[in-house]
């Protein structure tokens, strides 16, 4: 298995990524979600134009860990 070590910077924004899915998850709709929904927007496309992904021998196969470790930072509101 390939080892992954990703820029603090991008796991922070994996972190926040996940927090406003979550939080947009326990959110009934029409109740504030177009703030949530617009910051995931913001959030994913700033996941996948993140330097880290365009260096050599980097591959976008990575993204399940990043999901992976950002988790394993306790990413929930909850931490």
């Amino acid at each position: 298995m390939e080892s992954f070590r990703f820029p603090d910077d991008l796991l922070a924004l994996q972190v926040a990524w996940l927090r406003t899915y979550d939080a947009l998850a326990r959110t009934q709709a029409g109740a504030g979600t177009a703030v949530l929904r617009r910051r995931l927007i913001v959030l994913s496309r700033r996941l996948y134009d993140h330097p880290y992904w365009t260096a050599p021998g980097r591959s976008r196969a990575g993204r399940a860990e990043l999901c992976r470790q950002a988790r394993a930072r306790g990413w929930t509101t909850a931490a």
